[in-house]
């Protein structure tokens, strides 16, 4: 039962804003410039006005979309580690932010200038990104998958490397290739017998 004085939102309202976000994120990758909000919200198969109900600005959608992409990947290291053994988990997790890396192409300009204005907390996202790759990591560890001498900021730094120079998705195979190799060097070396 919702509180006194707080409307949840109607089904459709949920779903319309879900299916926005999807839509976004999906446009953002595939952009090469920042897509108008007009051709995001045809996309999706509303309105403009609904659109604008829901993210005011490019910059509250551009918000919403970077949130929910930070979401993923923080939670998708726990969930990841519940389904897979931590080396997995975490060559699994880098697909999840080469995709979140991929969403920048059509909301760079906004993005960058968001995070200049101070309105997207870069810092934050670093500290809540570096959490999720420790996660995976001290799972590794412990189960002896991962060597206990690479860092976080190691592996982020790698991983930026990466999606530098393979950032879109035509460039999937090449990152792929890439990230194995990444994996190859952060599992310990084979002991003798």
């Amino acid at each position: 039962m919702a509180e006194p004085g707080i409307r949840t939102p109607r089904a459709d309202a949920t779903r319309n804003r879900d299916q926005l976000l999807a839509v976004a994120t999906r446009v953002f990758v595939t952009a090469d410039t920042e897509p108008s909000m007009r051709a995001i919200a045809r996309e999706a198969g509303v309105g403009i006005a609904t659109l604008y109900r829901h993210f005011p600005t490019r910059e509250s959608l551009v918000d919403a979309v970077y949130r929910d992409q930070v979401v993923r990947l923080t939670t998708g290291a726990h969930e990841l580690l519940g389904e897979l053994p931590p080396a997995a988990a975490m060559r699994r997790w880098m697909d999840l932010f080469g995709s979140w890396i991929a969403t920048k192409n059509g909301m760079l300009d906004t993005l960058l200038a968001m995070i200049e204005s101070g309105e997207i907390a870069h810092v934050q996202t670093r500290d809540e990104l570096l959490a999720a790759i420790t996660t995976i990591l001290d799972a590794g560890r412990a189960a002896g998958d991962l060597r206990a001498d690479i860092t976080a900021d190691d592996i982020a730094a790698a991983l930026i490397g990466i999606f530098t120079v393979a950032p879109r998705p035509e460039h999937e195979a090449k990152a792929g290739r890439l990230l194995d190799l990444l994996m190859d060097g952060l599992r310990p070396a084979a002991r003798p017998a």
